[in-house]
């Protein structure tokens, strides 16, 4: 079962595709889908606001880069809401001003009946755009501390936004210590072309990478300032992340590495 890919419908021949969205569940998960079989995100019923899938948890490997006493005061952006799991967690367990850019109204409608996602308020908003659009909105530049980007159609095929350019309008609405977190299919064949995308936009000195899950899932970090903590440093940060937030972030170590 390939797990991946918020919603995130393009324009295609002057329409727009937006998928059906469905959802299903077993005994202690509750599923997103967008008109097929796929995963498009989840939600344990029990603990609604904590990250189920090892790659989404992934996503939040921006923390190994901050100090613990400092993520309250910053800003997360998602392109891409999936079931909303990252936009919860920034918003409710790391409570950060939090916003995330959605195409599909049903998926917002979605999230917020099935998902637990909470209205708008101060610290929380979903922007209904497209996300190559807003994201060239100059109310983001340089605001953005730690940006996750998930960019999926229904097919799951491959990113839909995913040239150096579009890279390169993620890299200008990070702040100086600013990281994105990218979803990839490692064992695609458009993975090697969407890294080459991310280090042509970020710099290869500045892009890290996890191994695949076995569902072939590929997190890609890139950092707007490139730092080369060392290995106890790392530790000790991942070691925090885990005490106070109950990531995995220990394992990640084994697993993680710069791309040059």
């Amino acid at each position: 079962m390939k797990a991946g890919a918020n919603a995130a419908a393009r324009k295609r021949t002057g329409q727009q595709t937006l998928p059906e969205v469905t959802i299903s569940e077993d005994s202690e998960v509750r599923f997103l889908h967008l008109g097929t079989e796929w995963i498009q995100g989840s939600m344990l019923l029990e603990a609604p606001f904590d990250i189920e899938l090892d790659y989404v948890q992934r996503m939040v490997a921006w923390l190994l880069f901050v100090t613990p006493e400092s993520v309250s005061k910053r800003r997360a952006l998602q392109l891409g809401l999936g079931s909303a799991a990252l936009t919860k967690f920034h918003f409710k367990k790391l409570r950060m001003d939090t916003t995330a850019i959605e195409i599909n109204p049903q998926v917002l409608a979605v999230c917020r009946t099935w998902f637990k996602l909470p209205d708008d308020g101060p610290r929380l908003r979903v922007v209904l755009a497209d996300a190559g659009e807003e994201i060239r909105n100059p109310a983001y530049t340089g605001r953005i501390d730690a940006l996750q980007v998930d960019l999926y159609d229904h097919e799951a095929a491959a990113p839909v936004l995913d040239s150096p350019d579009f890279y390169g309008d993620c890299r200008s609405v990070l702040s100086d210590d600013g990281v994105m977190t990218v979803n990839l299919f490692g064992r695609d064949t458009s993975y090697e072309r969407s890294l080459q995308s991310i280090c042509a936009a970020f710099g290869e000195d500045a892009v890290w990478a996890f191994k695949p899950t076995r569902e072939g899932n590929t997190i890609v970090l890139a950092q707007r300032t490139a730092t080369r903590p060392t290995r106890m440093e790392l530790l000790a940060r991942a070691e925090a992340v885990q005490e106070r937030w109950s990531l995995p972030a220990v394992k990640w170590l084994k697993i993680f590495k710069p791309v040059a």
